[in-house]
């Protein structure tokens, strides 16, 4: 990974720091397990050093690409969300996601990842074009192959029994 995303913090005095990321489709390139390819994002990283720990605040916002889920055709994702990592100077370890434990002889973070997994849970769950920009093509194929509801006339006489038992 490129040393942009590499934070030395120990010549950083106590205190808060910000930092700025731009992540394009490079950075989806250097990483071999990402499941996006292309995107343009803006990160912002607020980082408070203390004595025993770093307190990591990550807020993202942009767009990555992806398909659609109604027409299958490329489409820009909006993308926004935060995420809270505290880095703590030990040896133990923890269960909990949101807390790391470094080295004390420690010099520096990589913060590739936790932007990776804020850019992941941030991509909704049915990403679909706004009205219109669908594949008009695809939509009327889907149409025509989609089931319709039956009206309540051909409704088996056995359920509507059922109906009538509270």
């Amino acid at each position: 990974m490129t040393s942009s995303f590499i934070i030395p913090f120990v010549g950083l005095k106590i205190g808060k720091h910000e930092f700025e990321f731009d992540i394009d489709d490079s950075f989806f390139e250097t990483l071999s397990y990402s499941l996006i390819e292309k995107g343009k994002l803006k990160v912002w990283l607020d980082l408070e050093k203390k004595d025993t720990m770093l307190l990591a605040s990550f807020f993202i916002d942009g767009f990555v690409e992806m398909d659609c889920s109604r027409c299958n055709d490329s489409m820009n994702a909006k993308i926004e969300g935060e995420l809270e990592i505290i880095y703590k100077f030990g040896h133990e370890t923890y269960e909990d996601e949101n807390l790391i434990v470094i080295s004390p002889d420690s010099y520096e973070i990589d913060v590739t990842q936790p932007i990776y997994e804020l850019i992941i849970v941030s991509i909704p769950v049915r990403p679909i074009h706004e009205e219109g920009e669908c594949n008009e093509e695809m939509v009327k194929l889907i149409e025509k192959y989609q089931t319709k509801p039956k009206d309540n006339d051909d409704t088996d006489p056995r359920w509507s029994a059922l109906k009538n038992l509270n």
